[in-house]
């Protein structure tokens, strides 16, 4: 059972995306040690894997770090002296160095990858978990496609980070401290030559950071807007087309879309002339290591070997730092995506259990509003202003009124989708505040204006709110709601494929479909929100004779505009402006002659 969302909780506009979200100049961090404290929660289960992985690491710099040594005792010890045995000796060493460092790099990148993947679902669980906790005004003031963006994208470069890169980056500045004191060991003189170049470098890393910050940042904000508009217009095809506004949406998309292209630009052509620039120098220090270093061995001062061992230790020397520059991108995203990501899950809903919550016991249907007061926002208009009514149980009270004048959150309130800000509603003499919500919910039901049904098939949508519910229940469920007849003659009957949104039915049968899964559920509270407001006459009437034995025995609360679907009801409550200005049943408000007679004879006047 789902709740549609009154007009003072309409969704925001693919325009208002980024003020959302923030903007891309906000300060950040590079490493926010809060960020990551919360995140590598997601890690905690598979320690085990993860220090596995990180000794295959540490297999792997040591390794790395041996391989250029064992060239130079080659070179210096053995070739240098034509010992054929030292030589084959130090040969094997090296192939069975080369192929440790083969198996510690599968076993690390395996374990990584299998860990990475858990990891990437359990931080989409738990925020999807999280997202169908929080209350309905979240949703009301989230765009669909940014919150998808969160939970895809965001999500994944976080992954990165916490499963593969931090072991990486552990593994990068160990080599480059074991490079540096083995060079300082082989020659001081050429590690000094060598290392003249790293004040460049780190002045090329400062520029780096100092634009990559901000830079990051924006990719992020804007590809959250792209899948924002995205969703909603493939959602509003119908409409747009209809209003032939393919050209005003397109051009929309399309200034999103060159400004989430221009970002990745920006920020990515930081990197491209970051990791050339430290490549540059890298060659740099070769050139001068060579040229010194060639020097040193003519002059007897170093041998041949040193002089190789040292070649290969400068390349290897600047590898990982371009490795760390590339994870200098990767932990700038996944700051950035970690910022939102924890913002939502430290999101709490607006509507919570109380200390103590108890399970709503069987609902008999007696529904009290006492002076209740309600706006959807602290910033918004007062929707509800003392409201007091009085619903007995097995009652069917109609709500009418304009739009906007508050009809659709009354029925909210009833289900405790939202809380009201002053006053009490009470359901069997319960203040709803005080039972915890499922039991509360499963005991209420409605039938939306516009009928939404899920992927799957209709016997899906009928069970949704009774998976456990048997062949039988459902068929005579759908028949008390005169859908029995137009689904045992489709070709696949109960068993058909719905379409995304319900496409291949017409709006009339997703109605009594919403109304069949309605009464397989068999709550004790039924709302029906403008059930037969989008159907033809044929269609109304079925509707309307389902309803009648869905309500027998049942307090209702209807919101109708056709004042001609309720002019049955046990009691009519007259909704403007957020006041409750009549109550009566539909002959009594007549002969009052106030505002109900008002609105049925504009609406019949024809």
């Amino acid at each position: 059972m789902s709740f549609s969302i009154g007009g003072a909780g309409a969704r925001i506009g693919p325009g208002q995306a980024l003020r959302q979200f923030g903007t891309h100049n906000e300060a950040g961090r590079l490493f926010d040690r809060r960020v990551v404290a919360r995140l590598l929660v997601f890690a905690n289960p598979y320690w085990r894997q993860m220090l596995i992985a990180f000794c295959a690491m540490l297999v792997v710099t040591g390794l790395t770090l041996i391989a250029p040594y064992l060239i130079k005792i080659a070179i210096d010890q053995f070739i240098a002296n034509g010992d054929l045995d030292g030589l084959t000796r130090v040969a094997l060493m090296l192939a069975g160095a080369f192929i440790l460092t083969y198996i510690a790099t599968a076993i690390q990148q395996y374990l990584l990858a299998r860990v990475g993947q858990r990891m990437l679902a359990n931080i989409r669980a738990a925020m999807f978990r999280h997202l169908q906790a929080l209350s309905l005004d979240y949703h009301d003031t989230r765009i669909v496609g940014v919150t998808v963006s969160r939970v895809i994208n965001d999500v994944a470069v976080i992954n990165e980070l916490l499963s593969e890169g931090w072991i990486t980056l552990i593994g990068d500045f160990l080599i480059l401290g074991g490079i540096v004191v083995v060079m300082l060991s082989l020659s001081p003189h050429l590690a000094l030559l060598a290392f003249t170049i790293i004040p460049l470098m780190a002045l090329a890393t400062a520029l780096f950071s100092l634009r990559a910050k901000s830079a990051f940042r924006e990719t992020r904000s804007r590809v959250a807007a792209v899948v924002g508009d995205l969703a909603e217009d493939i959602s509003a095809v119908r409409v747009i087309q209809a209003f032939a506004q393919e050209e005003k949406s397109q051009a929309r998309f399309k200034a999103l879309n060159v400004a989430n292209r221009d970002a990745h630009i920006r920020a990515m052509s930081l990197s491209f002339i970051f990791l050339p620039t430290i490549e540059f120098l890298g060659m740099s220090a070769t050139c001068i290591v060579l040229f010194f270093g060639g020097l040193a061995v003519m002059q007897n001062q170093v041998t041949l070997g040193v002089l190789v061992a040292f070649l290969s230790y400068v390349t290897r020397f600047f590898q990982p730092i371009q490795e760390l520059s590339r994870l200098y991108n990767t932990m700038q995203a996944a700051m950035a995506g970690g910022e939102r990501v924890i913002e939502l899950l430290d999101t709490q809903p607006s509507v919570q259990e109380c200390a103590g919550a108890r399970a709503m016991p069987p609902i008999v249907g007696d529904i009290v509003f006492e002076n209740v007061s309600f706006r959807y926002r602290a910033n918004t208009p007062e929707i509800l202003h003392q409201i007091n009514l009085t619903i007995r149980a097995g009652q069917t009270v109609a709500l009418v009124g304009p739009t906007g004048a508050g009809k659709t959150s009354i029925a909210n309130l009833v289900a405790r989708m939202y809380d009201v800000n002053a006053g009490t509603v009470r359901i069997d003499g319960v203040d709803v505040r005080d039972v915890t919500q499922q039991s509360l919910r499963r005991q209420t039901g409605i039938v939306p204006q516009d009928p939404f049904l899920f992927t799957g098939t209709i016997a899906d949508n009928i069970r949704f709110g009774r998976a456990n519910a048997t062949d039988e229940e459902m068929s005579a469920a759908a028949q008390l709601a005169n859908a029995h007849a137009f689904i045992a003659a489709l070709p696949d009957g109960y068993q058909t494929k719905i379409l995304e949104g319900g496409a291949n039915l017409s709006v009339g049968q997703r109605q009594l479909i919403c109304i069949a899964r309605a009464v397989l559920a068999n709550p004790r509270i039924l709302i029906l929100d403008e059930a037969t407001a989008n159907v033809d006459t044929v269609t109304e009437a079925l509707i309307q004779a389902a309803l009648e034995k869905l309500l027998r025995g049942r307090t209702a609360l209807v919101i109708a505009h056709r004042l001609s679907t309720i002019r049955n009801a046990d009691v009519i409550c007259v909704i403007q402006d957020g006041a409750m200005v009549e109550q009566g049943n539909h002959a009594a408000l007549l002969a009052r002659g106030g505002v109900y007679r008002a609105l049925y004879e504009k609406q019949f006047a024809a």
